[in-house]
């Protein structure tokens, strides 16, 4: 793959509207993770955020600790403009992989899809180090594979549980049954605990 998935190509893609990843809100299965979350104090990492539907949902319903993190400038700036109150500390202008911070929960919504699959045990362990003791990574992952070149880049249950297994206690890894429409059948949920390694 000779694509360069920098931030100039991700900021080409939003300033084309190239964003089929979005589906203009916080997806059903994180807004049902989410409400069922008492404790709004918790720390959250959104990576790979764009245009931070899950983030703007979050506040909402009361989450005070939500960070967002893109690579790209140009959707975190759009979010701003749409929650000026949001603290700027908490907007994380960077490579994920240079991230440092500690979180009680990471939501997952097509960021490791966005990654060349030569990513993934870097995603896994950057992830670990990421998470405070028994934190948790939630989100969706494609269950499907893809044609074109990418991205996005898909993958499989057997897949994922090879991936992650080492690192991360495996609470839910299964077929989503509550996704948006177009994505039915092509995603799995994941509910992974930070595994003491």
């Amino acid at each position: 793959m000779n694509l360069s998935l920098d931030e100039q190509y991700w900021t080409s893609r939003y300033l084309q509207n190239q964003i089929g990843w979005d589906v203009g809100q916080a997806t059903f299965p994180i807004k049902q993770y989410l409400d069922q979350i008492e404790n709004k104090d918790l720390k959250v990492l959104i990576p790979g955020a764009g245009n931070a539907h899950e983030a703007a949902y979050a506040l909402e319903f009361g989450f005070k600790n939500i960070h967002i993190l893109d690579l790209s400038k140009y959707p975190l700036d759009k979010f701003i403009e749409n929650q000026p109150t949001f603290p700027p500390s908490n907007l994380h202008h960077q490579d994920f992989f240079l991230h440092q911070g500690n979180y009680d929960l990471i939501i997952e919504q097509t960021f490791f899809c966005a990654l060349s699959p030569s990513q993934r045990i870097d995603y896994v362990k950057k992830m670990h180090q990421l998470l405070k003791k028994d934190g948790v990574l939630m989100g969706v992952l494609f269950n499907r594979y893809f044609e074109q070149e990418g991205p996005p880049f898909g993958g499989d249950i057997d897949l994922y549980k090879s991936i992650f297994e080492n690192h991360f206690e495996i609470k839910i890894l299964e077929p989503c049954y509550n996704s948006v429409p177009p994505r039915r059948g092509a995603e799995v949920f994941i509910l992974l605990k930070k595994k003491e390694v």
